[in-house]
């Protein structure tokens, strides 16, 4: 089967394991059946920014066009560090996007992915965003009231804990299990005072297992810039990445480019 249009970042369903499938054009393709079998994905050299849907010679911030890149707030700088937040100086970009998507319930968590690590997300894409980043465990460590106040916490507990995940240690294996609940008794001491927790928050650790035959020994990340087609067996799928047997490739990078996903037979 042959199938062609602009992408998207691979739609997640929480399950055992996580079910995958990855919208292109008009089409969303179950790809967990796929496992094992051939699969193909062509670049055909167009970009389509996500925002307004121009075409565009380059793709910023994973899927958009320069104007976008510099005029849409979710493309601001504050999105990657909250703490930045500037609605209260009246210069955010789009007021009315961030009423929506900041100024609402948002999660301070743990999660064990390539190793432990603190981050914050919206409080209702909470389980998409632990799969989106490879998360073997997660944990909510307390829930606020906006992302500024998200990105507050964040600063103050990232002194003692990294906030990154390394994507190629994640890719190569399932990390070593850890004592979630015991871990945020811990990092709990380093909420700042001045950051209110809407309610005490009672919240269970999440387990994740994903769709992977074979981990890669090594990790080589495949570039549709460079190389406009990559083939081969699709051995698994973690995070945003689909792991073949050549390489691996973050589909997520690629939002609003034109592809065709090829499925070939043995």
């Amino acid at each position: 089967m042959k199938y062609q249009g602009i992408v998207k970042k691979l739609v997640t369903t929480y399950s055992s394991p996580i079910d995958y499938q990855l919208p292109i054009g008009e089409n969303v393709i179950p790809l967990n059946p796929l496992l094992n079998k051939k699969i193909k994905i062509e670049f055909l050299n167009k970009v389509h920014c996500l925002g307004c849907g121009k075409l565009t010679k380059k793709s910023f911030n994973q899927g958009y066009c320069y104007p976008c890149f510099i005029s849409l707030a979710r493309c601001d700088r504050c999105q990657t560090n909250p703490e930045l937040c500037h609605y209260d100086g009246g210069t955010c970009r789009e007021p009315t996007w961030g009423e929506k998507h900041c100024f609402i319930n948002h999660t301070v968590y743990l999660a064990n992915s390539s190793a432990l690590k603190v981050g914050i997300t919206r409080t209702y894409q909470q389980t998409t965003r632990w799969i989106d980043q490879g998360a073997s465990q997660a944990i909510s460590i307390g829930e606020v009231k906006s992302r500024l106040q998200s990105g507050q916490v964040e600063v103050a507990i990232k002194k003692h804990l990294s906030d990154r995940t390394n994507w190629r240690n994640m890719l190569k294996e399932s990390p070593t299990p850890i004592d979630m609940e015991k871990e945020k008794e811990k990092i709990l001491k380093y909420w700042p005072s001045e950051v209110d927790l809407i309610s005490p928050l009672v919240s269970k650790p999440y387990s994740f297992e994903y769709p992977v035959l074979t981990h890669p020994t090594k990790v080589l990340s495949h570039n549709l810039d460079k190389e406009n087609t990559l083939e081969g067996l699709l051995l698994g799928i973690k995070g945003q990445y689909l792991i073949l047997d050549k390489a691996v490739i973050n589909m997520r990078k690629y939002g609003g480019y034109l592809l065709i996903f090829e499925t070939k037979e043995m």
